[in-house]
């Protein structure tokens, strides 16, 4: 009797300490595990069952997340795959629960995201046995492409090449083969010493994010408005710098298309790596015209506040549309 009882206690022990998940308005797959959030005991525990780790970080309210979360995670291929390979922790971006990060340094879900520069929701980051990151994913990726992407992280695919070469190869889709111009575009060189801040985007053919770009975001008014408060380049993965010697893309890093970077008083202030809906994609225009991002370095906030006052003015919001 004593000893079951020493035994019922330290379970309700270790239950206690157990962090309770912060409450998402979409429900996280019930497969999904939760710990006491310290990121190298998951590591071990993961690396104990071969399979790696999978962040997930996102926030109530987020259709990028409902899509992942419904759509990908709803596909048996995916979901197998996933569970297969990884152990799954979700992570609210602005989430309170104390997490040590792989370095062992202490801090909340919302200042973690914070240090590790989470933008976008959803955002997934994998970590591999030793607590390297060996994948990161800015935004949603629609199934086929998630799919590649899991192969990757998990390296069953692509061993030996950077992962945005592999996803070219591996994620084809049905997209255009050439690139589309836009009356908007300027004629390179580049300037970033202009009046105005600059946006740079990068785009490549058979990119099915940069068709929806042209088709869709550019279409929007409001998103055709912002535009004219910036100079406006287009520019491949190849394209050079001045100096002849360096990429654009290399310089800045663009590993993904389309992506969007930010110039404003010669300096980047401000990116997106993923194809953002115009709702999205107009935010992130103002964020940067009206200088927003100097005050308020959370473009998750600002997008809350942006689609707050949009409702106060009686304008329907609908951060998907």
């Amino acid at each position: 009797m004593k000893l079951w009882l020493a035994a019922a206690l330290f379970v309700s022990a270790m239950h206690a300490r157990a962090q309770v998940a912060s409450p998402y308005a979409i429900d996280i797959p019930a497969w999904f595990t939760e710990t006491f959030l310290d990121i190298p005991e998951d590591v071990r525990d993961a690396a104990r069952e071969r399979k790696s780790l999978m962040l997930y970080f996102g926030q109530d309210g987020c259709p990028y997340c409902r899509e992942l979360l419904q759509t990908n995670f709803t596909q048996r291929p995916i979901v197998e795959k996933t569970r297969r390979h990884f152990v799954a922790i979700a992570l609210n971006v602005w989430g309170d629960r104390e997490v040590t990060w792989a370095d062992g340094r202490k801090m909340s879900e919302k200042e973690l995201a914070r240090s590790l520069r989470v933008q976008f929701t959803p955002t997934l980051i994998f970590l591999d046995e030793k607590g390297a990151v060996v994948a990161r994913l800015n935004g949603y990726y629609p199934p086929h492409r998630f799919s590649a992407a899991l192969d990757y992280a998990a390296g069953i695919a692509g061993k030996g090449q950077k992962f945005e070469d592999f996803m070219r190869a591996a994620a084809k889709e049905s997209a255009s083969p050439k690139l589309r111009d836009e009356p908007f575009f300027l004629k390179l060189p580049v300037n970033l010493a202009g009046k105005k801040p600059v946006a740079l985007i990068f785009e490549t053919t058979h990119c099915a994010g940069c068709d929806d770009l042209h088709r869709v975001g550019f279409k929007r008014p409001e998103v055709r408005r912002l535009l004219e408060r910036f100079d406006v380049y287009r520019l491949t993965l190849d394209d050079r710098r001045d100096d002849a010697t360096t990429t654009w893309a290399s310089v800045l890093r663009v590993s993904y298309t389309p992506t969007i970077v930010w110039f404003d008083d010669g300096k980047e202030v401000f990116r997106a790596e993923s194809y953002l809906r115009p709702f999205h994609l107009a935010s992130a225009l103002e964020y940067v015209a009206s200088g927003a991002y100097r005050k308020e370095p959370s473009f998750q906030r600002f997008i809350q506040a942006r689609a707050d006052r949009l409702r106060e003015r009686g304008q329907g919001v609908d951060l998907w549309k």
